[in-house]
């Protein structure tokens, strides 16, 4: 079911001078949201950006007895619409539509989920370590940024029992360099990779590429959430298009529609440059 609302600001928690967390009161969005999909936003200040803009849900928000009251959204300030997201106050009116696109698939123990994500591309994993916690599914995140200021909600992932690897390209915490490095020598490592086992991945497409790659090499299987830019956010206006194998050649697909969740090993990496 697709639900547009006027949602009001709940609180806004700003983490840095570039990242915050918008709490929505939109719970019949909550309510039907499954994890890794996103809602188009756009805050009601003036036609700049015209457009909605897509976030991931980050959160479902909960209120007594568990009933979800709205989600939340991670929010990195880059241009007008993500600015405005940013400096917006408890009272506001966010125009929200969602829940969008096609659903992180959990996987059941035996099995492990490894998450991976880069910088803002934490934002679907909240939802997805929450429902592989309620399946008692081991889990390992996976997380990178620039510098250990830029890891956020560390404690929220280590309290549903996800193991931490965390990575940084200065070296302030964790690892230093790109989290695939990890990653890659988890993957080779058989005491931490032994068993049936699925990657999901979210960040910067080389990142995500990269993901893909070594997933492959390891023959696992591995799920992207894209981020391509989007108009509509229903498949309209054909903006966040997404070059997929399909048989012997190459079919362009909505993300909107038919991801942002994919199968890696379908989509045409190269292709996916050039068109975005």
């Amino acid at each position: 079911m697709l639900i547009d609302v006027d949602a009001e600001v709940m609180s806004n928690t700003r983490l840095s001078s570039d990242y915050n967390v918008v709490r929505l009161n939109a719970p019949d969005i909550a309510e039907a949201a499954q994890p890794g999909q996103f809602v188009m936003v756009k805050p009601q200040r003036g036609q700049d950006p015209l457009l909605r803009r897509p976030f991931s849900i980050f959160e479902i928000l909960r209120g007594d007895g568990g009933r979800p009251v709205g989600v939340s959204l991670l929010n990195k300030r880059v241009g007008s619409g993500t600015s405005l997201l940013y400096s917006a106050d408890a009272g506001d009116r966010i125009g929200c539509l969602g829940p969008l696109g096609r659903p992180f698939e959990p996987v059941d123990p035996p099995q492990m989920a490894w998450m991976v994500a880069g910088g803002v591309g934490l934002a679907p994993f909240a939802t997805l370590a929450e429902a592989l916690a309620h399946r008692r599914t081991p889990m390992t995140l996976f997380y990178g940024a620039r510098s250990g200021a830029e890891l956020y909600y560390v404690d929220f992932f280590q309290d549903l029992g996800a193991r931490l690897v965390l990575a940084t390209e200065d070296g302030s915490t964790g690892y230093r360099g790109r989290v695939t490095g990890p990653l890659e020598t988890a993957l080779a490592d058989p005491a931490l990779a032994r068993g049936a086992l699925t990657i999901y991945a979210c960040g910067p497409t080389p990142m995500m590429e990269v993901v893909a790659r070594i997933g492959a090499q390891a023959s696992r299987p591995v799920y992207v959430s894209l981020e391509p830019a989007m108009g509509c956010g229903m498949g309209g206006c054909y903006s966040c298009v997404v070059p997929v194998r399909r048989g012997a050649g190459t079919h362009f697909v909505r993300s909107c529609l038919e991801g942002p969740v994919f199968d890696a090993s379908l989509v045409v990496w190269n292709g996916l440059k050039s068109v975005h």
